[in-house]
This record gives structure tokens, sequence and C-alpha cells, in this order.
């Protein structure tokens, strides 16, 4: 498919980075735009890194099969999973390997191209992760490595829609950069190391295009605002995992480096569980 664009396209401006208010409407507009436009980019950069059947919660390289946070490799087999914000569907088909059946949802239709360019035969589904188009208690486990969550702005409604899809006893395990690297500019080198806004300022980072269109949001939330929303989305917490960097990475991974990685965590994993 071949994606036209016309002079008022937002990718065709250059866009202003600012923080201000965004509602749930403005935000997922502005995710599906932003990774339909830059899908491609993306996969081309990080592609060889998040591989095309490996599960990596995050720029750190956290593999799931030595971390086992959705329970050991081999109880996975005959699990219904959702992978919320799959991408390319790395993670789901890690999973299918493994004997679970994955369905992978994400809300752009082109980083769902690159999950169909890879294979594997995979369930996608293009939604949004606020409204979820599956009956109650239709899978055993949910996943999230970084897709969905950083970038709405309600996560406690996202989290009731996962509440409501999980059946009892299952969990939700998600990823997301760690809310103490909002203080600190996005760099991987030493200028970022130095507090440079208030990790309290829960105001999002927009990029908006000269109409005042958004064109990116990312939503910040503390540590304890996320326990907070994942306890009101009617999850038990269980872990709260912060990856350390390991030796064997080098890369630089935007504002992720061994340097930073080393000092400060850059990931947050929250495991989760309907009770």
């Amino acid at each position: 498919m071949t994606e036209t664009t016309d002079s008022t396209d937002p990718a065709e401006t250059e866009a202003e980075a600012t923080r201000r208010a965004a509602g749930t409407t403005e935000s997922s507009r502005a995710s599906r735009g932003w990774w339909d436009r830059n899908a491609d980019e993306y996969q081309r950069d990080h592609g060889a890194f998040l591989g095309d059947d490996r599960f990596v919660w995050g720029p750190e390289g956290l593999d799931e099969e030595d971390a086992a946070l959705l329970g050991p490799p081999e109880s996975l087999k005959g699990l219904d999973v959702l992978e919320i914000g799959a991408g390319a569907a790395q993670c789901s088909r890690w999973l299918a390997a493994r004997g679970a059946r994955p369905v992978a949802l994400d809300l752009s239709h082109r980083q769902l191209q690159h999950a169909l360019r890879i294979g594997g035969g995979l369930e996608l589904v293009q939604a949004d992760a606020g409204a979820l188009p599956f009956r109650d208690g239709s899978f055993d486990l949910a996943c999230s490595a970084y897709g969905a969550i950083p970038f709405v702005a309600d996560p406690v409604a996202v989290f009731a829609e996962i509440h409501r899809v999980l059946r009892p006893g299952g969990r939700w395990v998600f990823s997301v950069t760690h809310p103490l690297r909002w203080a600190f500019p996005d760099e991987p080198g030493p200028e970022g190391l130095s507090v440079a806004a208030s990790y309290f300022d829960r105001t999002p980072y927009v990029e908006q295009d000269e109409e005042g269109r958004a064109v990116y949001v990312e939503h910040h939330r503390t540590v304890g605002d996320r326990v907070r929303d994942v306890v009101a989305g009617g999850f038990r917490l269980v872990d709260l995992v912060e990856p350390e960097w390991p030796a064997w990475n080098a890369q630089e991974w935007g504002g992720w480096s061994p340097l930073r990685g080393n000092l400060i965590p850059g990931t947050a994993i929250f495991v989760c569980v309907r009770d």
C-alpha cells in the first residue's frame, strides 16, 4: 500500500516540542500517525536488536527467555496471550514458538504491515488499547514491551480494559521508560546525567505542527502514579523490575546508553496479576 500526503500533512512540517495538556483522543490520533510514519525507520534501526522472534523488554536487552516474567517458558504452551503495542510482533512470535496462542495488537497499520512482512502466521489486530475488541475473559496473559502505555492519556482506562479481557489469575506485564528518566535530558552522553526538569511535573511532552496539532505525545507518570494506576485498573502488583545494564550491551538507543544505564535505571517493568 502506498501512502499519499497533502500540504496539510503534519509530517511535512517541522514539529515543535512543547509541554502541554493532551487528552485521550488527541494522544491516540498523534500516536497512530507518528507510528505509521516512522515504523519503517524504527524497524530498520532497531530490527536487528529486537530480532524477528525474540522477546526483549527494553533497550537494556533483558530477554523474557531468561527473565520469565510471564512465567516459565514451558508453562506458556496452550495459553492465550494478548500483546499490546506489538509493533512487528517480535514478542508474539517468541510466544508462538513456545506453544502459546498470541494475538498481536497495535494501533499502527504500518507497524502491523511489518509484522506481515516478517511472517509467522500470527493473528494481528489493529485497535486502540483503550477499546479492546475482545470478549471478557478471552486471554490468560497480557504483555507489552514499551507498547501503548507511555503514549496513553488515561492508563487506568487501558488497564481496566486489559483486566476485562483477562481470565482470573492472569498476568499483565508491561515495560515503560523508567519514570526517573523524565527529570533528565533524553541524551545518551554526559549531558544526559544532570537533572533538567522536575520529576513531579506530569505535563505531557508534545510535538506539534505549525497548526498546533499534536504529532507525537508521551505522558509521564511517577513510580507512585504507576502503582496507583495498576491498582485502580483492578490489578495487584507483584513485582517491579528495574533491569541493570549488561556488560555485553554496547549499543546506544536514543537516550539509552551504557554510560547512563550503569548509573540510573532506564526501564521499569510492572508485573501485575488479575485476582
